[in-house]
């Protein structure tokens, strides 16, 4: 990233010029998505959901930036969960989902073509049913004619923005069923660390004392591939790419360990190494790689292993590595924290390369070609 890239970055005016539609207003605004969709959450009427006792499985529907919320809840979770969680990305439910098991429609618009689809598959099959998403929409029409509980969501920007307010209310839902326990306060400690990140990665904070601002330009230039040290992590890993696409509109590769391990960590030997013989012409590869690692606080040992030498192996075949450090000990506060610099650092990436990160027009033809 050249010199001229950070001093855009500096720029306070010229990144209020180059965001003509507040992405990075609308970042900062994770911490009171936490404590709004906490509060709605807790306040929704959710008896005929728990009424029947915890499900078999809970299957969450959705896409995009709404669908994430799935990955979220199986996540924070974690492997001692009671239930199978797991999301589904696509038009229909998988042939074993039936009445003993919950199905969670997510759709910020609450319009998503495919989640209605899984939603009225749902209510054919007998499945309980929750719905997330804006009030109004064709999701809440939906949830109503079958007697299904609904969380209202007040957006506050486009879906990729709204993963907190998309996100808690599942979380909130799964713990009134006792499929985890969520303390009060851990909704709270997630908002707080959001609030603290935030704080770092503001767009008045200088590029050499942001986090975020510093990951953009390390990024710029490079071909990222980023692994997750945890199941959780590997949801913030996913997470980034995604990012990195939508609003940057940046190419990225994502993993979790051990996973990577067995597939991914071959590429470390192939024409995006700086030191392979596989390199383009003059040796030096048509982009550069780089490996970014989101480490988690909760690692399984030899995960951990894994990490530090997969590591030293990227540095050895002259692949420049990012290490990035979850923060706290509950699951929600871990993720806040990584999510809340890679989503900044997404947007900040867009701006230094001279890209709104706003507009998604390739996703919008596409619409209006299948329409």
């Amino acid at each position: 990233m050249t010199l001229a890239a950070a001093e855009r970055l500096d720029d306070v005016a010229l990144l209020e010029t180059a965001d003509p539609s507040s992405m990075l207003r609308q970042v900062a605004s994770s911490a009171a998505q936490v404590r709004e969709a906490a509060r709605s959450a807790a306040e929704a009427s959710l008896d005929r959901l728990t009424a029947g006792g915890r499900p078999r499985a809970i299957v969450v529907t959705g896409m995009g930036g709404s669908g994430i919320a799935g990955e979220v809840l199986a996540a924070v979770a974690g492997p001692g969960c009671p239930v199978q969680v797991t999301t589904v990305h696509d038009y229909r439910l998988p042939g074993w989902v039936g009445a003993a098991d919950l199905v969670v429609a997510v759709s910020c618009s609450g319009a998503t073509e495919e989640t209605l689809s899984a939603a009225e598959e749902a209510v054919r099959r007998g499945c309980r049913l929750l719905g997330v998403g804006s009030k109004g929409s064709p999701l809440a029409g939906l949830a109503e004619q079958a007697s299904a509980p609904f969380i209202g969501v007040k957006a506050s920007g486009m879906p990729r923005s709204m993963l907190w307010g998309l996100s808690v209310p599942l979380v909130v839902a799964a713990s009134r069923l006792g499929v985890l326990d969520m303390p009060e306060e851990a909704y709270e400690a997630a908002a707080a660390e959001l609030e603290r990140v935030a704080h770092l990665c503001r767009p008045d904070s200088e590029a050499f004392v942001n986090p975020a601002k510093s990951l953009a330009l390390e990024l710029s230039g490079t071909l990222p591939m980023v692994w997750g040290t945890s199941p959780l992590t590997g949801v913030a890993a996913a997470r980034f790419a995604c990012q990195l696409h939508e609003n940057a509109k940046y190419p990225a590769i994502a993993g979790v360990l051990p996973e990577a391990n067995h597939n991914q960590v071959v590429v470390f030997d192939g024409p995006f190494a700086a030191g392979s013989e596989a390199a383009g012409l003059g040796g030096a590869p048509p982009v550069p790689l780089r490996l970014v690692l989101l480490r988690d606080t909760h690692e399984h040992p030899q995960v951990a292993r894994r990490r530090e030498e997969s590591a030293r192996i990227a540095a050895e075949r002259g692949i420049e590595v990012t290490e990035l450090a979850a923060a706290g000990d509950l699951p929600l506060e871990r993720l806040a924290s990584l999510v809340q610099l890679i989503d900044y650092a997404s947007v900040y990436l867009a701006i230094a390369n001279g890209v709104d990160p706003a507009p998604i027009a390739a996703i919008q033809e596409l619409k209006a070609r299948i329409a």
